[in-house]
């Protein structure tokens, strides 16, 4: 029997999901107790365990739903007569704002922790996150290259090189928990040097020149 054909589906589903949700994230998995998400979500444990007979398949459909989540969060890069620079600003400030926010963080935690109790969590959640952003980053990229604006010898790399710089003195002082605010003109500051290593890097003359103008 499958994990899906185990998981009962009603009325106070997505109450129960909510609930754990909440536990998970601020807990993980070992910490997160039944009778803590049975009170979050504001149900018995007998219905708790109605719906998820163990808490093993409750995680997995938070996990799934966190996924789901991050992917829709991942929106296509629009680029249309736009500059390399402005496109990539705009993709900057949503991996930025990625690995800034809550489900963001908690996920990476939870995945990392579990990775060896729940490889296909860790699966999903690279699938539906970093690598659907590497993937989307690299259509652009190039697209941006049959146009003529860059240079690139090596696409996916330069897409995770992008990405890094973007989450410089972000992700890991967040996953820590030592940077909880992390102001938006900080954030701003570092998406702009990240578009400029990463232009200064693979951008033609001709971008260089028109980059020079737009930003005088």
């Amino acid at each position: 029997m499958n994990v899906a054909s185990k998981i009962k589906r009603g009325r106070k589903f997505d109450q129960v999901l909510a609930g754990a949700r909440v536990i998970f994230l601020r807990d993980g998995f070992e910490g997160a107790s039944v009778d803590d998400i049975a009170r979050e979500a504001g149900v018995s444990k007998a219905t708790l365990y109605s719906y998820f007979p163990d808490k093993r398949l409750l995680f997995m459909e938070v996990a799934k739903a966190e996924c789901r989540r991050q992917a829709e969060s991942a929106a296509e890069f629009d680029d249309e007569g736009a500059s390399p620079r402005k496109v990539l600003t705009i993709a900057g400030r949503r991996i930025g704002d990625l690995a800034m926010s809550d489900m963001g963080r908690g996920v990476f935690r939870i995945c990392l922790a579990e990775a060896d109790r729940f490889p296909e969590i860790g699966r999903e959640f690279y699938e539906s996150g970093p690598l659907l952003v590497r993937n989307r980053l690299c259509d652009y990229l190039q697209r941006a290259m049959d146009r003529g604006q860059l240079e690139i010898e090596d696409v996916p790399l330069a897409a995770e090189q992008f990405s890094e710089l973007c989450k410089a003195d972000i992700q890991v002082r967040r996953l820590f928990k030592q940077d909880e605010t992390c102001s938006a003109q900080k954030r701003n500051k570092i998406v702009k040097s990240a578009v400029d290593m990463f232009l200064a890097r693979y951008a033609t003359e001709e971008t260089k020149i028109a980059d020079a103008a737009e930003t005088a």
